[in-house]
Formats: structure tokens, C-alpha cells, sequence
């Protein structure tokens, strides 16, 4: 993990009970992160901005590495403050199969509820990987929105669960 990153949240640190929370997808289906305790490694993927060059970029990485984090038995999804709409756009146009959350309405509330909000009001790019018990084993949020997060960094915190 790059060193000038944070590995806690200003609200969540490795070892916490991750918060609960239900979001819609880009298809207006419901995702609730309970659904996969006792089931599934979840990696919660924050990025600030639909279509943006970063997030354009760091979303297509985790669709190409789908198998990898299916070996960890490990669901992907990704959350955003935009709307349902424009993400059912981005999904199609970067051709995604994994969930992309929008975190809309209330704005940003789960946003908050992981201590990921940036200054200027968008989420912060930020990665949690929580294991099937639910506990966060793994915080990385970038100080640079810009910054592209390393896959290696996942899955290094995932061969940890195994």
C-alpha cells in the first residue's frame, strides 16, 4: 500500500464491524452489503465521479480481474454519488458486469457513513475489503483523487483472508 495513502477513514479502521447500508444499482435493483455475511469477501470500491478519466480507467481494471477476485470468493461493487441514470450510462459504456451503487438520495449518506467524503463534496476514491464476517480488513484511500489505486494492493489484502 503507497505510503502517502490512509489507511483508516475519518469515521472506520481495520477491524470494525463494516456499517450495513442498501443502495440501488445502475439497474434500480436494491444491494444490501448483509446479503453477503457469512457468504462473500466484499471489496467496496468509492470513486468520485462517473465517466471521469480515473474511474473510466480503475472500474474496466477490477472487470478484467473478475476471475481473480472470484478465486478469493470475493463480490466487487462500486460506489458512487451519481444517480442511477448516469451510472446505467458509465456501466454500458465501459461494459461492466459487476455492480455500480449510487449513492444519490440522500446524497452521500453512505458516503459519510464510511467517512469517504472529500472537501469538495464527492466521494473520495477509497477501497474497503471486508471479509464474510463483515469486520474491514483493509482501508486505502487515496489523498489525490487522480491517483489510481493498485489491484496488487486487493488482492495482497485478500490472500490474507484466505
Amino acid at each position: 500500500m503507497d505510503s502517502r495513502n490512509r489507511t483508516e477513514s475519518k469515521t472506520l479502521k481495520v477491524g470494525d464491524v463494516a456499517p450495513d447500508f442498501t443502495l440501488k444499482t445502475a439497474a434500480k435493483n436494491e444491494w444490501r452489503l448483509s446479503t453477503f455475511r457469512g457468504k462473500k469477501n466484499v471489496v467496496l470500491a468509492f470513486v468520485p465521479y462517473a465517466f471521469s478519466s480515473v474511474c473510466s480507467a480503475q472500474l474496466p481494471s477490477y472487470e478484467a480481474e473478475l476471475d481473480r477476485f472470484k478465486d478469493f470468493d470475493t463480490e466487487v461493487v462500486s460506489i458512487s454519488q451519481d444517480s442511477q441514470f448516469a451510472l446505467a450510462a458509465w456501466e454500458k459504456s465501459m461494459a461492466t458486469t459487476f455492480p455500480l451503487l449510487s449513492d444519490y438520495y440522500p446524497q452521500g449518506q453512505t458516503v459519510d457513513l464510511y467517512g469517504v467524503r472529500h472537501p469538495a463534496g464527492m466521494a473520495e476514491r477509497a477501497l474497503f475489503v471486508i471479509d464474510k464476517e463483515g469486520i474491514i480488513r483493509s482501508i486505502e484511500i487515496m489523498y489525490s483523487p487522480g491517483e489510481m489505486p493498485d489491484n496488487e494492493n486487493l488482492f495482497d489484502a485478500l490472500r490474507t483472508l484466505a
